[in-house]
C-alpha cells in the first residue's frame, strides 16, 4: 500500500514523553506507523518483538528502513530499545520449557509482558503511552464452525487477553493522563467470511474491553483507553491469511478491492499513515484528553456501509448504478 506524505499538522509536542509499542515487526505495518508519528512530534519511542520474528526485524533496523523511517525534518526514526517481547505469556511463571527450548527463545530471557514493563520503566521511566497493535490466531484461514477450542482460545489469549495484561502490568507504570490504543477491526460487529479461527471473537472481546478498562483504568491510574478499527492493510501478517488456498491472491488482496468498491470514500487508498495519525490524535492529550472507551474507524467509512454496490443482486438497480460509477474526487 502506498504511503502518503506525513507531516505533523497537529503541531503536538510530545517531547519528554515516551511510549511502548508492541507488535513492531516491519515497516509495513500499522505499529511502524504509529511509532513514526509518535516520533515525529518528540516522544521518544521503545518497541515490543515477538521472539520469532526479532532476529529478522533487529538485522533490518541496523540496516536502516531508508524513506520509510524518514522523518519530516529528514532524520530517520530512531527507536531507543527493542525488548523481546512474547504477548502469550503475561508472566514468567506461564512460560512452558518447551519454548524455553524453541531456536528462536535461545539466549532470550524476561521477554513476558510483566517482566518487559518492569525492564521498560526501570530504564527509561514512566510510559505515557501504550500501543497494542499485535493480532494472531493459528487458525484464522477455518471457518469458526471448524475452528477448534485450542486455536480459537489460542487466537482470543494473544488478540485479546493481551491488551488486558497489558493495561494489567504496564498500568502502574504510566502517567496520569497518558493514553492506551489497540488495533481492531471490522470483523469484531459484522461477519467477514475468510477471517476465521475465532479471530472476529477476539476483535469484538478488544473493544468491549476497550470500554471496560477505560472506566477500570481511567479510575485506577487515569490513563485513557481507546481502540482503532482500522480498514485492510497489505502487512506482513495480513498477507499470510488465505495465501495458497486456490488463488494468487489472498483474504487481504480481496478486502482491499471490495473496500475499494464500496467504501464511501471509494478512490482514497488506506494508508498505514492514516492509522499512524489517527493514534496519535488518541493518544496525545493536547487532543482528546477527555475522550476514552471509543472505537474509531478508519476505514474510509466502510463500517457505515450496510449493502455492497458490486453486489451482482444490484446489477439493474438505477440507485446502485448511479453510485457505482460515481467515483469519490481526491482530496
Amino acid at each position: 500500500m502506498g504511503r502518503r506524505h506525513m507531516s505533523n499538522g497537529f503541531n503536538v509536542d510530545l517531547k519528554g514523553k515516551t511510549a511502548f509499542v508492541a507488535g513492531v515487526a516491519d515497516s509495513r505495518g500499522y505499529g511502524w506507523a504509529i511509532s513514526k508519528y509518535l516520533a515525529e512530534a518528540g516522544c521518544k519511542v521503545l518497541v515490543g518483538t515477538w521472539p520469532v520474528v526479532l532476529g529478522g526485524f533487529q538485522k533490518a533496523l541496523d540496516k536502516g528502513f531508508g524513506d520509510d523511517a524518514k522523518l519530516t525534518n529528514g532524520e530517520s526514526m530512531k527507536i531507543e530499545q527493542v525488548y523481546p517481547l512474547d504477548l502469550a505469556f503475561s508472566n514468567e511463571q506461564e512460560i512452558p520449557p518447551k519454548v524455553l527450548q524453541n531456536k528462536y527463545y535461545a539466549g532470550l530471557s524476561g521477554f513476558d509482558i510483566r517482566s518487559v514493563a518492569a525492564k521498560a520503566h526501570a530504564e527509561h521511566g514512566k510510559i505515557d503511552f501504550l500501543v497494542h497493535s499485535v493480532a494472531n490466531g493459528p487458525e484464522v484461514t477455518k471457518p469458526l464452525l471448524q475452528t477448534s477450542r485450542q486455536g480459537y482460545l489460542a487466537a482470543s489469549s494473544a488478540s485479546a487477553y493481551s491488551m488486558i495484561s497489558m493495561v494489567q502490568e504496564f498500568g502502574p507504570y504510566m502517567s496520569p493522563g497518558g493514553g492506551v490504543i489497540s488495533i481492531s477491526y471490522i470483523a469484531a460487529e459484522t461477519a467477514i467470511p475468510g477471517y476465521g479461527g475465532g479471530m472476529s471473537s477476539a476483535k469484538a472481546q478488544l473493544e468491549s474491553d476497550t470500554r471496560t478498562l477505560a472506566f477500570e483504568a481511567g479510575r485506577e491510574w487515569g490513563i485513557r483507553v481507546n481502540t482503532i478499527s482500522a480498514g485492510p492493510l497489505k502487512s506482513r501478517a495480513a498477507s499470510a491469511i488465505g495465501k495458497g488456498l486456490g488463488s494468487e491472491k489472498g483474504h487481504i488482496d480481496f478486502s482491499i478491492d471490495y473496500m475499494k468498491h464500496n467504501a464511501p470514500l471509494s478512490d482514497m487508498e488506506l494508508s498505514s499513515d492514516d492509522v499512524g495519525a489517527a493514534a496519535l490524535s488518541l493518544l496525545a492529550p493536547q487532543l482528546s484528553r477527555a475522550i476514552t472507551g471509543v472505537t474509531l474507524y478508519v476505514d474510509n467509512g466502510m463500517h457505515a456501509m450496510g449493502l455492497a454496490l458490486d453486489s451482482e443482486a444490484f446489477a439493474d438497480s438505477p440507485t446502485f448504478k448511479h453510485y457505482k460509477d460515481k467515483i469519490s474526487p481526491k482530496p
